[in-house]
C-alpha cells in the first residue's frame, strides 16, 4: 500500500512557530511531526509516500532528501494549493490504481495502523473509504460523524455550532482507487474531500476508532498538549 501524506498547508493558527517553520516539520519533543507519520507507517508495511508542499516548501525538500526516507518519499510541490481532493487527481498515477491511505500530516495520530489496514481489507461490502475516527474534547472544531451498527457513516457534520457527537473524523483514511474516477467526475481541479467527496459516499463509509492517542496539532495550546501528552506516551505500537 502507498499513501499521500497532506503537508502543504501554511499552518496560520500555529503562528508564530509556523512563521519560519512549515508545519509538518515543528518538533513534538524533539522529533518533526512528519517523522511520527513516516516511522508508525513504514512499520505498519507502507512502502511509499507522496509528500505535497507548498509553503516553506524548502525547508521539507531539504529534510526529506537528507532523512532516512529519502529514497521511498516522491515530494510534489503546488504552485497553489490544489485541496485535498485536487492533489489525488493530480498524482493519481501514483496511487496505480489501487487502495492508499491518505493522511492529514498536520494531525498527530498513534496506534497500530497495521490494524487500521486490516479493518479496511474487512470492511462492510459496498464501502470504498475507511475513516479513522476518535472521540474529540472540541466538537465544534471538526468533523463529527454519526455511525451505525456496523461501523458506517450514516451522518457526517463539518465544523458546525451545535454538533449532535463526539465521535470525530481523524482525517486518516483508506481510499479505493475508485473514489477517484468520482473527483474526475466532478471536473473541478481544486476538490475539498471533506465537502465534496465524504457527503457522496454517506452509507458507504467504514470507520476504525483510534483509542489510543489522537490529536490535531491545530493552534498553539493543541501544540502544548501534544508535547506533553506524547511525553506521557509508553505503550509501544506494535
Amino acid at each position: 500500500m502507498r499513501a499521500i501524506l497532506l503537508a502543504a498547508g501554511l499552518g496560520t493558527r500555529l503562528r508564530p512557530i509556523t512563521d519560519t517553520m512549515p508545519k509538518c516539520l515543528v518538533p513534538i519533543n524533539g522529533k518533526p511531526l512528519i517523522d511520527y507519520w513516516l516511522e508508525q507507517l513504514t512499520k505498519a508495511g507502507i512502502e511509499k509516500f507522496l509528500i505535497n508542499t507548498h509553503y516553506l516548501h524548502e525547508q521539507v525538500e531539504s529534510y526529506i532528501e537528507q532523512s532516512k526516507f529519502a529514497g521511498i518519499v516522491d515530494l510534489v510541490y503546488e504552485e497553489e494549493l490544489l485541496l485535498t481532493g485536487g492533489t489525488i487527481i493530480a498524482n493519481k498515477d501514483f496511487i496505480n490504481d489501487e487502495p492508499f491511505m491518505l493522511v492529514h500530516a498536520d494531525n498527530l495520530s498513534i496506534c497500530n495502523y497495521k490494524d487500521f489496514i486490516r479493518a479496511h481489507k474487512n470492511r462492510p461490502a459496498n464501502t470504498e473509504i475507511t475513516m479513522m475516527t476518535f472521540t474529540t474534547d472540541d466538537p465544534k472544531s471538526c468533523g463529527v460523524v454519526k455511525i451505525d451498527t456496523s461501523g458506517i457513516i450514516q451522518e457526517f457534520y463539518e465544523k458546525v455550532q451545535n454538533p449532535p457527537s463526539t465521535t470525530a473524523n481523524g482525517a486518516v483514511y483508506i481510499v479505493e482507487a475508485s473514489v477517484i474516477s468520482y473527483m474526475e467526475r466532478l471536473k473541478k481541479v481544486k476538490v475539498d474531500f471533506s465537502l465534496d467527496v465524504l457527503p457522496y459516499y454517506m452509507g458507504r463509509i467504514f470507520t476504525y476508532y483510534n483509542g489510543f492517542y489522537h490529536r490535531d496539532i491545530g493552534n498553539i495550546r493543541s501544540y502544548e498538549l501534544a508535547q506533553i501528552e506524547t511525553n506521557s506516551l509508553n505503550r509501544e505500537i506494535s
